[in-house]
């Protein structure tokens, strides 16, 4: 089955804590903190895997989440660092954030592999905030959370040329004796469900992938006709091949659908017009007058768009066709077109990311919990006026005054801080 759009989460792995610990050995009665590093989460990391063509693999797992690393040991021991979580996607593969749709990577050229959520930093553990004032720290730093998102897949192949034109119109013919591809032809509407590639063996010219893109019809930008899931695959494309009926055998206009389908290129990204375009009269074997390839040569030619007449069916005019895209194609740039991530990745500071806690332990007594509040009292001298100063800029700008003040301290209550007590005042 072709699946082309996925959605799916992602997390990366959180930091393991560092560890409060002591020394502890015989006839060494008051050794120092030998607290350990906690692990460094795993990272997410997206690969491409030429062997995939389709993204049906995401249709039974929908959530992804790196390990943990693992927390600090005693003994100065650290924490093992989580392992990485690596992530297959065919190439040419856009990931987007699904809230916004912006672009996080894309997953083409020479992008093969590509780390898109960074694991949390892992904690540092006690021997770290041992002070010449304070020897025996007893808290350690907790490790980073990871990262999550809920992004979406999508498979946008990479094809050279873009086939394009109503239901019948005989793209599937071209792309079968053009190439290798063995596509269903048969003549009712929609008889391709998904887009067909295949390589040409260009003996005018370089060689060439072509796709057959199905489904481009009236109203398809609006997802007529399953236009949405079509249209995202010509993106990719550098020279747009119109396959028109120049015969008319179901009595459409030629000169008509080209423009039917242009609009439709249009409303869904401005971008396609500016491709370069070649029209495909097809059927020339059955057509009864030129009239209709006469009005499209009248139309378009004058524009500086090709008119190419040939017979599918027959193969009459194939080496006119070929010769014409090899001139296109010698003129653009070889490399697939890829989209320009535009996501920006906050970091949050790391202080934001250590919570607190406030027990009211009497009408009068509260006490605050929370590694980053007792990491800061390790570092700070409350003998000066400026550090005491800065301690009391920290509750604030942390929200722990605001939160103090809503568990309902009044001035003059006793607040303590790991062994550090003192009165509130506004």
């Amino acid at each position: 089955m072709f699946v082309d759009r996925v959605k799916i989460y992602i997390e990366s792995g959180s930091g393991g804590n560092g560890a409060v610990s002591f020394r502890r050995e015989k006839y060494v009665p008051n050794g120092g903190p030998d607290g350990g590093d906690g692990g460094k989460g795993g990272d997410i990391i997206f690969e491409v895997d030429e062997g995939l063509n389709t993204l049906m693999d995401f249709r039974h797992q929908k959530h992804f989440k790196a390990e943990r690393g693992e927390d600090g040991k005693k003994k100065k021991c650290n924490g093992k660092n989580g392992k990485d979580l690596i992530i297959k996607v065919p190439p040419g593969t856009i990931i987007k954030e699904a809230e916004t749709g912006k672009i996080m990577a894309d997953m083409t050229g020479e992008t093969k592999s590509k780390v898109l959520l960074k694991g949390g930093k892992g904690g540092r553990g006690n021997q770290h905030f041992a002070t010449a004032s304070r020897q025996a720290p007893r808290y350690a730093e907790r490790g980073q959370e990871g990262k999550g998102y809920w992004v979406i897949l999508e498979l946008k192949v990479i094809a050279d040329v873009g086939l394009v034109g109503f239901p019948n119109a005989g793209k599937s013919t071209l792309l079968s004796v053009l190439t290798n591809a063995e596509p269903k032809i048969a003549d009712y509407p929609f008889t391709t469900l998904h887009p067909n590639l295949g390589v040409v063996r260009n003996p005018y010219g370089r060689d060439f992938v072509i796709a057959d893109i199905p489904g481009i019809i009236e109203g398809a930008h609006q997802g007529i006709g399953l236009g949405h899931d079509f249209l995202r695959h010509i993106e990719r494309t550098k020279i747009l091949l119109h396959m028109v009926d120049v015969a008319s055998i179901e009595g459409r206009n030629p000169a008509e659908d080209v423009e039917k389908i242009n609009f439709e290129l249009k409303a869904y990204n401005e971008e396609l017009l500016k491709r370069p375009q070649i029209i495909v009269a097809n059927k020339i074997d059955v057509m009864e007058n030129e009239d209709n390839l006469n009005l499209l040569k009248e139309t378009y030619e004058t524009k500086g768009i090709k008119v190419i007449p040939i017979s599918a069916a027959t193969q009459k005019g194939l080496k006119d066709l070929l010769i014409e895209i090899s001139k296109i194609l010698d003129q653009v740039d070889e490399e697939p077109v890829k989209f320009e991530e535009d996501f920006d990745y906050f970091e949050e500071p790391e202080e934001i990311k250590e919570p607190f806690t406030i027990k009211k332990i009497s009408s009068s007594y509260y006490v605050v919990e929370g590694t980053g509040v007792e990491k800061v009292i390790g570092y700070t001298n409350f003998e000066s006026e400026k550090g005491f100063a800065f301690f009391q800029k920290y509750l604030r700008d942390k929200g722990i005054i605001d939160a103090l003040e809503k568990a309902g301290i009044q001035e003059g209550d006793t607040v303590k801080i790991y062994d550090l007590e003192f009165e509130y005042y506004k």
